[in-house]
């Protein structure tokens, strides 16, 4: 890693996971596999900053430790990639294993439990399929009926006043270790 951890991707620990390398993989790592319009790619930082937004729109009470967990959802990525659902299933269970193994290791470093309760991991599911929506029909070309299709029409007051908007890669780096600061230290 650009911090200088050496991160056993079989055998990750919390030790060698550092906020700035997942900042800075997530920043650099597009999602929809760059299909999407705009100047700049849309990241998997940017798309978790905009599902903890989300999540915290769908559970206002909940603690600001879930937050991080909404945050961190997608962090493994930050070593493994994004991939399409479809790309994910052809791979098979092996994807899923190293996903869990990493995602462990991360959420131990931020003090979170190694596997989150299901009721959390599906509210945070419920915002990554809300920002799915938002994606697809704000820069991934969908139209708002096959969307609806693909992720389910979100409630208006979700989604009220969230746009998106591409930003350089170092802006998002900047903003996603802004949060993720943030959120550690209310925690």
């Amino acid at each position: 890693m650009l911090s200088g951890r050496r991160l056993d991707l079989l055998d990750p620990t919390p030790v060698d996971v550092e906020v700035e390398d997942i900042a800075h993989g997530l920043a650099f790592v597009a999602r929809w596999n760059g299909q999407t319009s705009g100047d700049y790619p849309y990241s998997v930082a940017e798309h978790s900053l905009l599902v903890e937004e989300i999540f915290g729109r769908l559970v206002p009470e909940a603690p600001d430790r879930w937050r991080l967990a909404a945050l961190l959802h997608d962090a493994p990525e930050y070593v493994i990639g994004d991939m399409i659902s479809p790309v994910k299933a052809a791979v098979g269970p092996g994807y899923g294993e190293l996903d869990e193994r990493l995602a462990a290791a991360i959420h131990l470093r931020f003090g979170l439990p190694a596997a989150l309760p299901k009721t959390v991991k599906a509210k945070i599911k419920r915002a990554d399929r809300v920002s799915a929506w938002l994606e697809a029909v704000q820069i991934a070309g969908f139209s708002e009926d096959e969307a609806n299709r693909f992720f389910g029409r979100p409630k208006e007051s979700v989604v009220e006043n969230l746009r998106i908007v591409l930003r350089p890669p170092v802006n998002v780096r900047r903003a996603y270790t802004d949060r993720i600061t943030e959120l550690i230290a209310q925690v």
